[in-house]
């Protein structure tokens, strides 16, 4: 079976709406501000976004705040062709542990990881559905460090059980995740060194230290 071009599905997407006249309404989930820039950069060309703030996974408290203001300050300084709002939610960390539970120790990328997209991306989707968008996605798929094939697959899983389309994406593509970096540059943008949750802290910290 061929492998799927996210990106090509994508861009059939986009010129559907533009064809049509149409700027659809988009839910796009945020797993922080350097991750989002690039995709908002593209993205506000074509839909009319609310940028979602849901990461229970998030370690520690203070992170999480840190990340939703810088989220919040380049939404307000990014110029975009169409709107751009913003929800940020509350800190329940509880949310992640529950799902994490028997996963402690597996690696970045792995079972943990999967079972964190969908209870990311199910957020986004009742969201999505009770709020009448066109679409929803993430920006998850922007880091060579996500596997895109997995998260589409979530996505769309999610898409089907809560009546919502999913928006394909890979937007590491077409050079997403480089423009990504010059943008964080360019708004001066915090960026983390690891993923978020507790574990990929700790992942983290002990390749430091082997290094």
């Amino acid at each position: 079976m061929n492998k799927r071009n996210y990106q090509k599905e994508l861009d059939k997407i986009i010129e559907e709406n533009v064809k049509n006249n149409f700027v659809p309404k988009l839910l796009l989930h945020s797993c922080c501000a350097p991750c989002s820039s690039y995709v908002l950069e593209y993205l506000s060309n074509y839909f009319e976004i609310t940028v979602l703030y849901y990461n229970p996974n998030i370690f520690p408290k203070e992170e999480y705040e840190y990340r939703i203001n810088e989220q919040a300050r380049l939404i307000k300084n990014l110029p975009a062709k169409h709107p751009i709002s913003f929800v940020a939610t509350n800190y329940e960390p509880e949310k992640f542990y529950d799902i994490a539970k028997g996963l402690e120790n597996e690696p970045e990328g792995g079972a943990r990881c999967r079972e964190c997209f969908k209870l990311r991306l199910e957020y986004a989707a009742k969201i999505a559905k009770e709020n009448n968008f066109d679409y929803f996605t993430t920006t998850l798929s922007i880091s060579p460090l996500k596997n895109s094939e997995v998260l589409n697959e979530v996505g769309e899983e999610i898409g089907e059980i809560y009546q919502i389309k999913h928006l394909t994406s890979d937007f590491k593509k077409r050079n997403g995740y480089k423009r990504s970096v010059e943008l964080s540059k360019e708004y001066e943008l915090y960026r983390q060194d690891y993923c978020g949750c507790v574990y990929s802290k700790i992942e983290r910290e002990k390749n430091i230290k082997q290094n």
